[in-house]
């Protein structure tokens, strides 16, 4: 569906994007992640065909973004973060004009039968004769969501399509993205990296213009598990623990979590980058008589991994007791 080739991008004699490579497949789901500055926006602004590239190849269902941007742009369907409305228009007179601005669904009963599928995916069949400076902002960003629906097309590109929306309102964008994802290719961008675990199949992490990681959250989680961290179910009292990990030299950070077991709690424990803690934990234990009922590896969240592969990432703090446990 997407097939992005050596996509170099300058601003005058600053380089954004550096010789960038990767290709969407139909009904893929992909968050496009990175800071401030990393290039991500500039990818996504070439991709509509709002910028041209310095040099390198787009090409959207197979057709150049560049030679051929009426057909290429047919294909695809926009949610930017700040999206404009006419706000004295009312719902389904703002779909009616974004399809004559398409082009698309000109026959009147067959664009009436369009819409209204549009707005019963998306939560706006009540909400049809409404003008829109009366909606609050969740359904504002529905209505964003369902202009870039129209025309079906193939491509989605939605630039943080969260953004100020209440817990419950994220939670429902978030199964409109998933269940597009069934039927179009959809590329996401956001800072929220936990939104973005949830609702993709798969993760480009941008970093100074290049591309950092390419891989599934799972995948990349996998990719950074290491020895050097695990969880460990322990019994004992919560202060003699925490004394028998800290005299492991090895040992940077220990967080009580929460208890599972009577008189057990389930430790984070993380120890020097490269080296192999688990010895070392369970002697320390065995040592002062505290039972050691479960270990597990700590796989990495993907604010994890991001952190590690744009090199942001902290130094471990001393042991200490997580606070809603004191």
């Amino acid at each position: 569906m997407v097939d992005v080739e050596h996509l170099t991008k300058y601003y005058g004699d600053k380089k954004v994007l550096d010789d960038i490579s990767f290709s969407i497949a139909d009904r893929q789901v992909v968050g496009l992640l990175g800071l401030n500055g990393a290039g991500k926006s500039t990818i996504m602004n070439i991709l509509t065909g709002y910028l041209a590239a310095t040099s390198g190849t787009v090409r959207i269902a197979g057709y150049d973004i560049l030679s051929d941007a009426t057909n290429a742009k047919k294909h695809i369907g926009y949610l930017p973060e700040l999206f404009s409305f006419y706000p004295e228009m009312r719902v389904n007179d703002f779909l009616s004009f974004i399809c004559d601005l398409k082009g698309v669904m000109r026959d009147h009963k067959e664009r009436e039968t369009h819409l209204s599928d549009i707005c019963e995916r998306v939560g706006l069949a009540d909400e049809r004769r409404r003008m829109i400076r009366n909606l609050s902002k969740g359904y504002r960003q529905r209505v964003g969501f369902a202009q870039a629906l129209i025309g079906n097309p193939a491509l989605l590109i939605l630039d943080e399509p969260t953004a100020s929306l209440d817990p419950s309102q994220v939670v429902d964008m978030r199964e409109l993205i998933r269940e597009t994802g069934k039927k179009s290719a959809v590329i996401v961008s956001s800072h929220i990296l936990h939104e973005i675990q949830l609702m993709c199949d798969r993760v480009i992490l941008i970093h100074e213009g290049k591309i950092a990681a390419d891989d599934t959250p799972e995948g990349l989680s996998r990719k950074m598990m290491s020895t050097h961290r695990m969880v460990a179910r322990i019994k004992g009292a919560k202060d003699d623990v925490l004394n028998a990990l800290q005299s492991v030299p090895s040992v940077q950070h220990v967080e009580a979590v929460v208890e599972n077991e009577p008189g057990a709690f389930d430790y984070r424990i993380e120890g020097v980058a490269g080296t192999d803690i688990r010895e070392d934990v369970f002697h320390a234990l065995a040592y002062a008589d505290l039972p050691l009922l479960q270990t597990t590896r700590r796989e990495q969240a993907l604010e994890d991994v991001f952190l590690h592969v744009t090199g942001t990432d902290q130094d471990a703090q001393p042991i200490q007791e997580s606070e809603e446990l004191r």
